[in-house]
């Protein structure tokens, strides 16, 4: 009968039969290391594709921009940047804040300075923008960030900046059901997310992905909400990271500065 409990593989140290439990267990080890590489392993792979910017907006001066002080709309990183050096202060980060029109005027909300320079859009259409659930990105005048979609957006005076996109990447910590694992449907994309610890945190591919594998990567760091923010006319501003792309044709663009030393 002991036998029977048995597989029949010998300790070569001992001469005893190794019993059928820990075969088992030390198969379950085994298969559970195996899931563990291939989950870092395709992590790796995600995160090296994104270039990410976390920002502390309790501590550092993160603005939405759009037109200079002569009415003139800043299209570039290399303008935006000429713009807020007139002011003493020198950009440490920017990224394109959502889609526009043809004239460069911001598809959907766009508040800034706590003033409503374009109206919330509800309206149904086509493209991403209007892929539903499509969402606002917003601070408020005590700096605290949010990502809501924009049927729960409400302007209750206390938004210093906010910019509307489409859609939503996570919601309530799950991918948009639309997205599919395995779509084909590649682009350059950037967005943003709030953290756990209600940080916002701003990321770019560098090279072409999907929809769903880039709400993964916002799922991953344990964003509950994440929205798109744009496809191919993409760029980041980041030196600290040595990428430094100062072309660009946008409208709202996102920007980070500290004052001059």
């Amino acid at each position: 009968m002991e036998v029977l409990n048995s597989i029949n593989i010998t300790n070569k140290s001992t001469n005893k039969l190794i019993p059928k439990r820990k075969i088992i267990l030390l198969s379950f080890f085994v298969l559970l290391t195996a899931g563990l590489i291939a989950f870092a392993v395709n992590k790796n792979a995600i995160d090296d594709q994104i270039l990410s910017y976390t920002v502390d907006t309790k501590t550092q001066n993160l603005q939405l921009f759009w037109k200079d002080e002569k009415g003139e709309i800043l299209k570039s990183f290399q303008n935006l940047k000429q713009y807020v050096e007139r002011k003493n202060l020198t950009l440490t980060f920017a990224m394109n804040g959502g889609m526009f029109n043809k004239d460069f005027s911001p598809q959907g909300l766009f508040i800034q300075n706590k003033q409503t320079l374009a109206a919330l859009d509800t309206a149904d259409g086509n493209g991403n923008f209007y892929m539903k659930p499509n969402g606002v990105f917003y601070i408020t005048t005590n700096n605290t960030p949010f990502i809501c979609k924009t049927t729960d957006f409400k302007d209750n005076r206390k938004v210093k900046y906010a910019t509307q996109s489409g859609p939503m990447l996570v919601i309530d910590g799950q991918i948009h059901s639309a997205f599919k694992e395995g779509s084909p449907n590649l682009n350059i994309r950037n967005g943003v997310g709030i953290l756990p610890d209600n940080k916002v945190v701003f990321a770019m591919s560098k090279t072409e992905i999907n929809f769903y594998y880039f709400a993964k990567y916002f799922q991953s760091l344990g964003c509950k909400s994440a929205l798109y923010l744009d496809g191919f006319v993409s760029r980041t501003y980041l030196p600290e990271k040595s990428w430094v792309q100062t072309d660009g044709n946008f409208g709202v663009m996102i920007g980070v500065t500290t004052k001059k030393k």
